[in-house]
């Protein structure tokens, strides 16, 4: 059954199971530190993602991405998490090595510029098809 709720659970799912790779870093922003401005073209790549599933190649590959993530570290990369309070989610697009060849933040800041910045060297492991959208929720 291939309906947008499907599409919506798989992605609702994948991005708390990705929260669990992000770290608590100390906030290190005032706690009256405006909201950061949305980014337009995210919806677009969150589209992509959902469109991806249901596909239990793709839900597989999000198990073994989060824990590629998880035990490697990536989101602590540039001491990231400090530079807001709010939190970021990252779309990483994948080539068919696993190696990121574009990112799209949800928001415009320079929290979310530091992200963009330490995961676009980064290396997963290869996903199921190329090209792969990776969402991953940064605290």
């Amino acid at each position: 059954m291939n309906t947008p709720f499907l599409k919506t659970i798989a992605a609702g799912a994948t991005l708390l199971l990705a929260a669990g790779c992000s770290t608590m870093g100390g906030q290190g922003s005032a706690a009256d530190e405006a909201p950061p401005p949305a980014n337009p073209a995210f919806a677009t790549e969150m589209a992509k993602f959902n469109a991806q599933f249901p596909n239990p190649k793709a839900s597989k590959y999000e198990d073994v991405s989060i824990n590629f993530n998880n035990t490697n570290k990536l989101d602590e990369r540039g001491n990231c998490h400090d530079k807001s309070k709010y939190p970021v989610v990252i779309v990483l697009t994948l080539d068919a090595n696993g190696r990121v060849t574009r990112s799209t933040t949800d928001v415009e800041n320079s929290k979310a510029a530091c992200f963009r910045e330490a995961y676009a060297s980064a290396q997963l492991p290869p996903p199921p098809f190329a090209p792969y959208l990776k969402p991953i929720k940064l605290r």
